[in-house]
């Protein structure tokens, strides 16, 4: 980099734009800079007082999306916009009828309400076009994380995991307790 820096420099000398010394003086700053900059960056020192969790955020699984109407939502999603999309899958434990929409580096998973007494459909009665209505995200130790969260005052929607869409783990944290967004923890 210093390098490259200091031929910029040089290159601003030849063209006349920098003035008689102006090349080194602005060598002298960006070497400043650059030293000032690299100063700036943590040390493995200050990252020792950080406490270590004993289970870790993965990557984002999917993001789930409420629909009135599943087969019109699957055909926007196939039909219009090419995506790769499941078939239907019922989950009566949950009151939802799921289809997940493959995209490159996550999922969409559109959910529909399976009975009256779905979560899904008393979302849709206040949301009559649907919309976002969880995010899910891995974690690598959902038991781990369940003690550390609620020693951490963050609320669970249930004692124990379900086993979700995916046949893993799932656990939700309440949506007051997370800045308005219902999540949803799986399993790994």
């Amino acid at each position: 980099m210093a390098a490259s820096l200091g031929r910029a420099a040089a290159g601003n000398v030849g063209a006349g734009r920098a003035g008689a010394g102006g090349g080194a003086r602005l060598l002298t700053r960006l070497r400043t800079s650059v030293t000032t900059t690299r100063t700036l960056l943590p040390s493995s020192s200050c990252s020792q007082n950080i406490p270590s969790c004993l289970w870790k955020l993965g990557r984002l699984n999917h993001v789930a999306i409420a629909v009135p109407d599943l087969e019109k939502a699957q055909s926007l999603y196939k039909d219009v916009l090419g995506a790769q999309v499941s078939e239907t899958v019922a989950l009566p434990e949950h009151g939802v009828y799921t289809v997940f929409v493959e995209l490159g580096n996550t999922k969409l998973e559109l959910l529909h309400p399976l009975g009256e007494e779905s979560p899904i459909a008393s979302f849709l009665q206040k949301n009559k076009t649907g919309g976002m209505h969880h995010i899910c995200i891995e974690v690598d130790d959902i038991k781990a994380a369940m003690t550390e969260l609620k020693k951490k005052k963050i609320r669970i929607l249930s004692d124990e995991p379900k086993i979700g869409a995916h046949g893993k783990p799932v656990i939700f944290l309440h949506p007051k307790d997370c800045h308005g967004v219902l999540v949803e923890l799986e399993q790994a």
